[in-house]
């Protein structure tokens, strides 16, 4: 789950900056650190003495952004910390250097100003005023993004996510590897925002002050027809459809986005649906909802019968997880949290035991169209005999499984990705439920499957791990 550090790119900057541990306030615990998403708020341009109004600002950037979906539903799939860094002086660089039109009665209005903080905030970055940012230009001529990987080292190595909060009442923020915010009255919005982009990649849905920022993302493409756009199942509900980009002038780009209010368009606003199916899908990349289960190959000693097995969830709020328990191949329970086996269920032998968990979220329409499914299991290998349990190994995988194109005229792309390399079975049926193929596939090749020889029409592709139906999709054949 958790980021690495790059220490090896950065390693001449480390060597000249000292370490420095500073003190770290937990501001959200939701469980261990290596089983969650952890954002780190680090705090610029606060002197020592303003410390306390850091926390109280970091603070409130934590409780309003789990407030606003999707972070809402996923609160318990984040820590939240604080690192109290202080600066020599209070606030931000004003350089006055903005050359937007659009600003120019915002910059001469903002006193010009150089100011020594920590990491070297500063507006007019690139030219344009509201764009905060720890280099002027990029040039890490401070070698600040080497200071702030090394804070990071010292100070919460596991972070996911981070938001440097600047000491400011003047509107601004930035992107790229680690998000700025101001820290006046937009700030959770701000650093949402400015998140979702570091985070989840997500795009502008106001055209990109840089072009070359417009590409092909979660939120952002060049495909206009809606049978094959990348959001099409959301065409038609909550405001989505295909809408055109317009520079500042008014003149229209070759570039479509989703949504024509939402948060990554305009701060005050919340996020459109296909951006919170994308920030759901990389909350799904960094966090198993499979916290924990027992038995497992440590906690295992001289089991006996009836056999309790039970799993620890992290559930979105409310609760979307499904749950299936497959017991030698056949259905055994449906969403619950834990079971318990007895003499009768289990045959003399090696039995097989797997538990299927599922995100079936309704801010998620990822069934039949390119965005990874994921999957979580967990499989007992149960020995038992007429003497009782003999002995029990248990082994999780996670799965992202994905399908392309979808529709389909000739070759169908199947993809599983995973640590684990067991094979799955795979089958293509008909809507009726017949059976038209049957193959395997790894997460090492891929399958490339050919479907020139099916009619046109909707069809089912099963996926099977330890006999057990782990992920159903439908695919249209053109």
């Amino acid at each position: 789950m958790k980021r690495h550090l790059l220490f090896l790119v950065f390693l001449c900057s480390l060597n000249l900056i000292s370490a420095q541990v500073f003190d770290v306030e937990t501001l959200k615990l939701s469980g261990s650190k290596d089983k969650r998403i952890n954002l780190v708020i680090i705090s610029e341009g606060y002197q020592s003495s303003e410390l306390n109004q850091f926390i109280t600002d970091a603070s409130k950037v934590s409780n309003d952004m789990f407030l606003e979906s999707p972070f809402s539903e996923y609160a318990d799939y984040f820590n939240v910390f604080a690192i109290k860094v202080p600066s020599n002086e209070s606030g931000a660089d004003h350089p006055g250097t903005s050359t937007d039109p659009l600003e120019s009665t915002i910059s001469p209005a903002v006193p010009i100003q150089t100011v020594d903080t920590y990491f070297n905030a500063t507006y007019d970055s690139f030219g344009f005023h509201r764009l905060l940012y720890y280099e002027i230009d990029g040039a890490n001529a401070n070698n600040t993004e080497a200071k702030i990987m090394m804070v990071l080292a010292d100070n919460l190595p596991e972070y996911d996510a981070v938001v440097l909060l600047v000491n400011s009442d003047e509107y601004g923020g930035s992107g790229g590897n680690f998000a700025m915010s101001y820290s006046g009255f937009y700030a959770p919005d701000v650093a949402m925002h400015e998140m979702a982009h570091s985070l989840f990649s997500l795009i502008d849905e106001y055209f990109p002050i840089d072009e070359t920022l417009a590409v092909e993302g979660i939120n952002m493409t060049q495909e206009t027809d809606p049978n094959l756009v990348k959001w099409k199942n959301w065409i038609g509900i909550d405001g989505v459809g295909i809408y055109q980009h317009e520079d500042d002038d008014g003149n229209p780009k070759p570039w479509y986005r989703p949504h024509q209010s939402c948060k990554m368009r305009r701060v005050d606003w919340d996020f459109c649906a296909v951006c919170k199916e994308g920030m759901i899908e990389k909350i799904h990349d960094l966090v198993s909802p499979i916290e924990a289960f027992t038995p497992n190959n440590i906690t295992v000693n001289n089991p006996t019968l009836p056999l309790d097995v039970e799993l620890t969830l992290i559930k979105p709020i409310p609760n979307t997880l499904t749950s299936q328990w497959t017991l030698n191949g056949s259905n055994f329970a449906n969403d619950v949290d834990d079971i318990s086996l007895t003499s009768t269920d289990l045959t003399e032998g090696t039995n097989t035991l797997t538990v299927v968990v599922h995100d079936d979220s309704s801010l998620l329409k990822v069934d039949n169209h390119d965005m990874s499914s994921h999957v979580y299991t967990v499989t007992w290998t149960i020995n038992y005999s007429s003497l009782g349990i003999e002995d029990i190994q248990s082994e999780r995988a996670d799965y992202s499984i994905s399908l392309y194109p979808n529709p389909v005229s000739s070759i169908l792309n199947l993809k599983v990705e995973g640590a684990n390399t067991e094979e799955l079975k795979v089958d293509i049926l008909s809507l009726e439920g017949k059976t038209i193929k049957k193959f395997r596939i790894s997460n090492v090749s891929g399958e490339r499957v050919i479907v020139d020889d099916l009619s046109q029409g909707i069809y089912l592709i099963n996926f099977y791990a330890n006999n057990a139906l782990i992920d159903s999709k439908e695919f249209v054949k053109q």
